[in-house]
């Protein structure tokens, strides 16, 4: 099978022809098959004959996160016993929500896994370590497995956490790409140069990199990922995807974005009136599914704030790429006439080689303001430390938050909480 898909290297004419066809099969299916969207056609009288172009889902209503946490059951267009798997959400804002995979459903999430790990250059034969989760109802741990099945690699379930036993299963299998949360690489360096492992000298490429920015919005390393490549010497790969998009935007070898998969998905790119922005500027990232099954979504807002980028890429693709998320809608700030997100944030609390583990908390105080509480681990002396990170904050982002220590083992519980898929580094009580 070929996992660099033609539709990729078409031109931008002929992609978005071929998208129309794929939109007009879709609305087809919703029409027959979702409760929700027949409900949503029939209340604002959209025939969906007159919808015939891209430009035309401007007639249609986008769907929110909140739509899905209400009417749940009715976005479901399978019958309960076509459903093959259970996923949810990862429920970073509110409810999670449950999402059910039929048998080509999964089949289409392991062939968006098998292209976009092509795209950051693995291929059929190389071991591949996956230090994520692969069972509480993640979506994203199946489909890395199931994609690279598909594409004949070899996989190591290793699961999150555990320094010891990742090095151990390094030496011993020799993986060529880990797929990881960017932050524990650093765990694992950590741990390396404390047992004296010969960790620059092992099979190690390069690492898929989930659920942590790597990249400043003009590709560029960001603080995190400079800290890392500055130890260790691996190729790092950003990768952007939602359960409820079940597709990924994945960096190809020359790093400026992740590649968006015409045949999977359709996206906008909305400001806060609900119109297209102008290109070059961010804003949120609104998206229809093509070719799911069980829950198929038409204009979904996903919350996320992003910038396309459309030149062409030197790999050959001609699709239009994502820079890195700038932040997410409902996380933002306001704090003392300045507006902020939380990777913002977390570039500065990065910078520091000697905070151990933080956590922002973002509250509304008696007069409804939001403050910032830093909470975080160190095993420097604190005044002197305190001041350097608030003077940090203040020439950084004109702003001087509150900043709290903690022992570590009693922060590290709520960051790297079991139950969690990734470190909680942010608490909104707002």
């Amino acid at each position: 099978m070929e996992f660099h898909p033609s539709i990729e290297k078409a031109g931008i004419q002929e992609i978005k022809i071929f998208q129309e066809e794929k939109l007009r099969e879709l609305l087809i299916y919703l029409e027959t098959h979702s409760p929700f969207y027949q409900k949503l056609f029939k209340e604002n009288n959209i025939n969906i004959a007159d919808i015939r172009t891209l430009e035309d889902l401007q007639k249609i209503p986008t769907t929110t996160k909140n739509d899905l946490q209400q009417y749940n059951h009715d976005f479901f267009c399978i019958t309960p016993d076509k459903i093959v798997d259970y996923s949810t959400t990862s429920g970073t804002l509110g409810d999670p929500v449950t999402f059910g995979l039929s048998d080509s459903d999964l089949e289409r999430l392991a062939y968006n896994e098998a292209i976009s790990f092509a795209c950051a250059g693995i291929q059929k034969g190389d071991v591949v370590q996956m230090i994520t989760t692969i069972d509480k109802r993640f979506m994203a741990g199946l489909a890395y497995f199931l994609g690279l099945r598909k594409m004949g690699a070899s996989v190591v379930r290793m699961g999150p956490g555990i320094p010891e036993l990742q090095w151990d299963s390094i030496f011993r299998y020799k993986p060529k790409y880990l797929i990881t949360v960017p932050s524990f690489l650093l765990k694992m360096i950590d741990y390396a140069e404390k047992y004296g492992l010969d960790y620059k000298n092992s099979s190690v490429y390069g690492a898929v990199c989930i659920g942590e920015s790597i990249k400043n919005q003009d590709f560029t390393d960001n603080i995190l990922s400079q800290k890392i490549k500055e130890k260790w010497d691996i190729k790092l790969f950003s990768t952007y995807a939602s359960t409820e998009m079940s597709t990924a935007f994945t960096e190809c070898e020359f790093q400026i974005g992740g590649h968006h998969h015409p045949e999977l998905i359709i996206t906008e790119i909305l400001d806060d009136e609900g119109n297209p922005v102008k290109q070059g500027e961010s804003g949120e990232l609104t998206i229809t599914t093509l070719g799911v099954e069980a829950i198929p979504l038409l204009r979904f807002k996903t919350g996320d704030l992003v910038k396309a980028h459309y030149e062409p890429c030197q790999c050959g693709r001609n699709t239009m790429r994502l820079g890195p998320v700038v932040g997410r809608k409902q996380q933002m700030i306001k704090y003392k006439g300045t507006t902020l997100y939380p990777p913002a944030m977390n570039d500065i609390l990065n910078d520091f080689n000697n905070i151990l583990c933080y956590q922002i908390v973002i509250q509304a105080n008696e007069i409804g303001l939001d403050e910032i509480i830093i909470k975080l681990s160190t095993e420097a002396e604190h005044e002197g430390f305190v001041n350097e990170v608030r003077d940090h904050f203040r020439a950084k982002l004109r702003v001087s938050p509150k900043i709290e220590i903690i022992a570590f083992d009693i922060l590290s519980k709520t960051v790297f909480h079991p139950n969690s898929r990734k470190p909680i580094t942010f608490i909104d009580l707002r």
